[in-house]
């Protein structure tokens, strides 16, 4: 550590999405002063969505930018302390505990709320990052909506990839479904659910050579892998589901994950392995990753930091 006078927070909130700013909204409220850090992605996942429409309370929908300056704004006039900045090392040995920022400053915390996000896996394709938000997303349940009537790709072998093809096939004429394998990793349920769907076509041994399309996705360019086939395929939303990647590596050591590295709370709570730490939305969600739920579980970790606070006498 370094030499620096070490700031004391009572309650240190690390991550900026929904969670983030709905456990700031009830900490502040509670007059626990916390500080909240926004992370290397202020507002998190959802400012790279662009309509959002299954959130309660926006008759009319709202972009998923915009919706997190409402939540950073509220949290604000509560009295949260928002910073810009990023943790990039912990130290939970011991109480008070130490979080690092900006590998510059370390702060001194009674109690810390993790709410750090998920990040979507990507192909790494340069026409899938100029297109996304254009067509192409992570998320078929929060953008399938917005391809109702048309034909639209997936890309994906796992339960999520079979799950998120079935609700496209609800409301897209047809969806491609592309997998690298000649099985998918999905369960066998799942796997037997997709292939019984008649507008669900799965294209084996294959991968996506490119995204087509200027200013929105227009096709797909599939190649077998076995033969050598190229195929384009018009489309007109493109869907990677090939899993989530939570962002907990700096807590690694300390705090009890799953082997993904899904943070494992107590059921019921946002309680993790450690007392006064909690942890709240994608980072300890891998089954929902909705934004409402993400809240909900912000709401639940300040409220848990809050009791743990009270009986501590801080």
């Amino acid at each position: 550590m370094s030499n620096e006078a070490t700031e004391k927070v009572e309650l240190l909130i690390i991550g900026s999405g929904p969670a983030g700013y709905t456990a700031a909204i009830y900490a502040a409220r509670a007059g626990l002063k916390p500080v909240l850090y926004q992370g290397i992605q202020p507002g998190g996942q959802l400012t790279i969505t662009t309509e959002v429409e299954n959130y309660p309370g926006y008759a009319d929908g709202v972009q998923g930018p915009e919706m997190m300056v409402h939540f950073e704004k509220q949290a604000a006039r509560m009295g949260a302390d928002i910073r810009y900045g990023l943790a990039t090392k912990v130290d939970f040995s011991q109480q008070p505990y130490k979080v690092e920022i900006d590998e510059e400053s370390w702060i001194e915390t009674n109690a810390v709320i993790i709410c750090t996000g998920a990040s979507a896996k990507w192909l790494g394709l340069p026409s899938e990052q100029r297109l996304n938000g254009f067509g192409v997303s992570a998320c078929a349940v929060c953008d399938g909506f917005f391809f109702k009537g048309k034909e639209v790709a997936i890309v994906g072998a796992g339960d999520t990839a079979a799950e998120e093809a079935l609700y496209l096939s609800k409301l897209c004429t047809n969806v491609h479904m592309i997998v690298r394998r000649d099985a998918m990793r999905a369960s066998k349920v799942m796997q037997e659910r997709v292939l019984a769907t008649p507008n669900i076509k799965v294209y084996w041994n294959s991968e996506t050579d490119e995204i087509l399309g200027e200013n929105k996705t227009n096709g797909v360019r599939i190649h077998n892998t076995k033969t050598g086939e190229k195929t384009e395929v018009p489309i007109s939303g493109f869907f990677v589901a090939i899993g989530h990647q939570p962002n907990s590596d700096i807590f690694k050591g300390f705090i009890d994950m799953d082997e993904t590295g899904y943070i494992n709370t107590i059921p019921g709570t946002s309680k993790t392995n450690l007392e006064g730490v909690f942890a709240a939305g994608d980072v300890q969600d891998k089954t929902y990753r909705q934004a409402v739920t993400a809240a909900g579980s912000g709401c639940m970790a300040a409220l848990d930091a809050e009791r743990y606070l009270a009986t501590k006498g801080h």
